[in-house]
């Protein structure tokens, strides 16, 4: 059965227990993925691949992520913890993620196999280790983990 498929029986499942917060959240997933499918000019009810329902989750996370941030900034902690709620559901939904000591062995093992010592293709460099981590981890980590990889005082020592 697809993500997508799991996702729809959840939803019935969360509806049978009268799981309001797991049942709204997976309802806005599923219109999540019907935006997703008008968007890529698909049929509203055509299903998508396990790809693009990752896709469309991590984007939920990320959303989630941002405002729990900025609740808590505003002193709004009964939001964030509404939001921090919603981001466990959707975290189930996720690959296992990555440490950070396992993204910097991956990024230093990939550094080396591709001698990337030149600070000029940096940019490139992360954008090589996102591809190849998508899913798998924070974006924001990768990048803080490279720039703290490729600043000048690590390199000199």
């Amino acid at each position: 059965m697809s993500l997508h498929q799991d996702i729809r029986e959840e939803v019935k499942n969360a509806l049978r227990a009268k799981d309001t917060l797991r049942l709204n959240v997976l309802r806005g997933l599923l219109s999540s993925f019907t935006n997703e499918a008008v968007a890529k000019k698909r049929k509203p009810d055509e299903e998508l691949s396990d790809e693009e329902v990752l896709n469309v989750i991590i984007r939920a996370v990320k959303q989630r992520k941002d405002s729990i941030e900025q609740f808590e900034k505003g002193g709004r902690s009964d939001l964030a913890e509404t939001e921090k709620a919603e981001l466990e559901i959707l975290e189930i939904y996720l690959p296992l993620q990555m440490s950070r000591e396992e993204i910097i062995e991956y990024v230093k093992s990939r550094q080396a196999e591709l001698n990337m010592a030149d600070l000029s293709k940096k940019n490139q460099f992360i954008g090589t280790i996102m591809k190849e981590l998508k899913g798998k981890t924070d974006g924001a980590l990768v990048k803080e983990i490279i720039d703290s990889l490729f600043s000048p005082d690590f390199s000199s020592s």
